[in-house]
């Protein structure tokens, strides 16, 4: 949901020319518009002080550009090559943005907090096990946080947390097709979980007992990632 002001033109019901753009989660893009989408130069910025600015295609930010992370630190050139090369921190950051820039609703926000948290705790000292393990906890505490919710609440939380909770018991483990055999099967364990519970948490808490039967969808959506996540390291 957002609210609109400073709008050029509204055409059929879509924004068109220069205009602003302000959403529930506090975020607002300010620049053009075609089709209701961010089309032209613009500045997007978050709540927590993402900023991505430069020239946008259909939603998409494309060519060269600027993007400004809430410690200052940013990254400036053709936003087409902008992870290559880079550390797997600035990676996720990145990705990160460009969820929370493309991806409507709540669940664009979770995401990009899971994977923002998540760069916050990579350390290169680690084990490949362990950093994925502390990063993953990291990323989940992130999104309890902004999402206000925990386990047993019927959201993505009850995929993440068991998901988390693995991770860091296999954190010693060696056997990488192994650990994500039993993180894809923790993932499918949360997400059916969820068929029995009454949610609490979004839209569906208006369901009430009604929402019993029937598998949260973001858990769902979480599930199927990680499965596909699985599935690569199983199949290489």
């Amino acid at each position: 949901m957002f609210s609109i002001a400073e709008i050029a033109k509204t055409v059929n019901g879509k924004i068109e020319g220069e205009g602003k753009k302000e959403y529930s989660s506090g975020a607002f893009y300010k620049g053009g518009f075609i089709d209701n989408q961010h089309h032209g130069y613009g500045i997007y910025r978050t709540s927590e002080g993402y900023i991505a600015e430069g020239n946008w295609v259909n939603g998409q930010l494309q060519g060269s550009g600027k993007l400004t992370y809430p410690d200052l630190s940013n990254y400036a050139g053709d936003l087409k090559d902008e992870l290559t090369g880079q550390f797997p921190s600035e990676v996720l950051k990145k990705i990160g943005l460009k969820i929370m820039t493309t991806v409507g609703g709540s669940s664009g926000a979770l995401f990009a907090t899971l994977l923002i948290g998540m760069a916050k705790k990579y350390n290169d000292e680690l084990s490949d096990q362990k950093n994925v393990a502390e990063m993953f906890t990291e990323g989940v505490e992130a999104m309890k946080k902004r999402g206000k919710a925990d386990l047993g609440e019927k959201t993505m939380l009850d995929v993440l947390i068991p998901v988390s909770q693995e991770l860091q018991k296999l954190s010693n483990e060696k056997d990488i097709k192994n650990i994500a055999e039993k993180i894809k099967q923790a993932a499918e364990k949360g997400m059916l979980a969820t068929k029995d519970l009454i949610a609490t948490k979004g839209r569906a808490s208006f369901l009430g007992e009604r929402a019993k039967g029937h598998i949260d969808p973001g858990a769902r959506s979480s599930q199927l990632a990680i499965e596909a996540i699985c599935d690569t390291i199983i199949n290489a």
